[in-house]
C-alpha cells in the first residue's frame, strides 16, 4: 500500500492528536503499550521455554548420551563386541561402556542416596569445565578416589580429601545373611552440571573401580551412544535396535526422559495461546482509539471529501494510522523482551529479593539459572501475529471512515 504525498501527510497529523484530543492520544498510546507488552511477553516466555528444553536437553545428553543400551539383567557380558557394533553403525559418532548403579553412601552420620557411575578415562576428563574444587584426573584405577555433585557434597557436608562410604548391598555372605560391602573412597573432586538431580546424586569413579565395587568383573551394564542428531536417534539407532533385539534394549534420551519434555511441550503450548489474547486485547485497543478517531474526525473527513478526497484514500489514511500505531509497538515490544531477556538473572534475583520467594527452584526447574533461547522463526511469527492482528482491527474504523456522507455531517454546520 503507497501513500501519495498528501495521503501521508494526513495520516501523519492523525497520529500526533492535537490538545483537545487527549483522550484519543491516551488510548492510542495505551494501544502501544499493549502492543508492546504482549509482543515482549510471548518473546520472554517462548525465548524462556526454548532455551530450558535446549539447556536440558544438552545437560541431558552430555552425561547420559542421546541413547544408552542396556542389557536385561543389568550385565552385558560380551559388551567388547556389542561395543565395536554400535561404533560401526552409520552416524554414530561415539559409544562408550558405562556403569550406573543406584546405591548408598555415608559420611560423619548422614546417609544419602547415590547414583555411583563407572566412566572411561575420557569421560571423566569431560567433567573438567563443571569442576568447582579438587582434581578430576586424581581419578584412576585403584587409586580409591571419586568425584561427586555439589550438592551431594553440601548434603553429606564433605570436601575436597575426605573419606565417604558407598554402601553396596550386595556385600558377602555369612551365617547370619549378606553382610552389605562398604568400601571407602576419598573425594578428589566436587564437579557441578547445572541439573539439580545429577548434582545432588552423581558419584563418578573409573570403570574397574565401579566393576570392583559391584562385583561386576569385566561385565558393564549399558553402553552411552552420542549421534550426528539427537531429535533423529531413533531413527538412527534402529537397525541396531533390532539386531540386538533379545540380547539388550536401545533407549534414546526422549524415552528416558518422556514424562519431562511431554510436560514441557504442554507447558510451552499453553503458555502461547495464553498470551496470544494480550495480542488479541491490543488490536481491541487499536480498533477503539481508531473508532474514537474517526468520530472525532468526521467534520474533517467531509471537508476532505467535498476536497477531492476518494474513499480510497481514507481508507489507506486510516489503515496506515492503526498499523503504525501496531508498528511501533511490536518494535518496542521486541526491544523490551530482548532487554529483559539479557538481564534476567538480575530482574530474577532483585523479585526475589522484594517477595522473599524462591522464583527459581533448582530442585522443581532442574537447571540452576534461567535459560533463553530466541527461536528466529518463532519471533517472526510473533511480530507477524502482532501486525496482522493489528491491520485487521483498523479495517472497520476505515471502512466507516471512507463511507462518511460529506452532505450528511455538513448540511447542519
Amino acid at each position: 500500500m503507497i501513500l501519495s504525498p498528501f495521503e501521508w501527510t494526513i495520516a501523519k497529523r492523525y497520529m500526533l492528536p492535537g490538545r483537545g484530543e487527549a483522550v484519543i492520544a491516551l488510548v492510542a498510546s495505551i494501544s502501544i503499550g499493549v502492543v508492546m507488552l504482549s509482543v515482549a511477553m510471548l518473546v520472554i516466555v517462548m525465548s524462556v521455554m526454548n532455551g530450558f528444553r535446549a539447556e536440558l536437553i544438552d545437560k541431558i545428553t552430555e552425561l547420559n548420551g542421546h541413547a544408552v543400551i542396556q542389557a536385561y539383567g543389568g550385565r552385558l557380558d560380551d559388551w567388547e563386541q556389542v561395543l565395536e557394533e554400535v561404533r560401526e553403525t552409520d552416524e554414530v559418532v561415539r559409544a562408550t561402556p558405562l556403569i550406573a548403579q543406584p546405591l548408598l553412601t555415608s559420611f560423619n552420620g548422614r546417609v544419602e542416596a547415590v547414583v555411583v557411575r563407572g566412566n572411561t578415562p575420557e569421560d571423566i576428563g569431560r567433567l573438567k569445565p563443571n569442576v568447582l574444587m579438587g582434581d578430576i584426573n586424581a581419578l584412576r584405577p585403584g587409586a580409591s578416589n571419586v568425584a561427586i555433585g555439589s550438592r551431594l557434597a553440601t548434603n553429606l557436608g564433605a570436601r575436597v580429601g575426605d573419606v565417604i562410604t558407598v554402601i553396596n548391598p550386595q556385600g558377602r555372605a555369612t551365617p547370619f545373611g549378606t553382610v552389605p560391602r562398604q568400601v571407602g573412597y576419598t573425594v578428589s573432586a566436587i564437579f557441578e552440571v547445572g541439573i539439580y538431580d545429577y548434582d545432588e546424586t552423581f558419584m563418578v569413579m573409573p570403570i574397574p573401580d565401579a566393576q570392583t565395587l559391584l562385583l561386576m568383573d569385566d561385565s558393564i551394564a549399558m553402553i552411552e551412544v552420542m549421534t550426528t542428531d539427537a531429535d533423529r536417534v531413533g531413527e538412527i539407532l534402529a537397525p541396531l535396535a533390532q539386531r540386538l533385539q533379545g540380547k539388550a534394549i536401545v533407549s534414546d534420551w526422549k524415552s528416558l526422559n518422556s514424562s519431562l519434555f511431554e510436560a514441557l511441550q504442554v507447558e510451552r503450548v499453553a503458555m502461547a495461546f495464553a498470551l496470544s489474547v494480550i495480542v488479541i486485547v491490543a488490536a481491541f485497543n487499536i480498533l477503539s482509539s481508531l473508532v474514537m478517531l474517526v468520530r472525532s474526525k468526521t467534520r474533517d473527513i467531509a471537508i476532505l471529501r467535498t476536497m477531492g478526497a476518494t474513499r480510497k484514500s481514507l481508507l489507506k489514511i486510516f489503515v496506515t494510522t492503526g498499523s503504525v500505531i501496531g508498528a511501533l509497538g511490536t518494535l518496542a515490544g521486541l526491544a523490551l523482551g530482548f532487554l529483559i531477556l539479557f538481564f534476567r538473572q538480575p530482574i530474577v534475583k532483585v523479585i526475589e529479593m522484594m517477595t522473599g520467594q524462591n522464583l527459581w527452584d533448582p530442585e522443581i526447574r532442574f537447571l540452576t539459572e534461567l535459560p533463553y533461547k530466541p527461536d528466529p522463526f518463532e519471533i517472526v511469527m510473533i511480530c507477524a501475529m502482532a501486525m496482522g492482528l493489528s491491520f485487521l482491527a483498523t479495517l472497520y474504523p476505515s471502512y466507516r471512515a471512507a463511507n462518511t456522507d460529506p452532505v450528511q455531517v455538513l448540511r447542519y454546520e
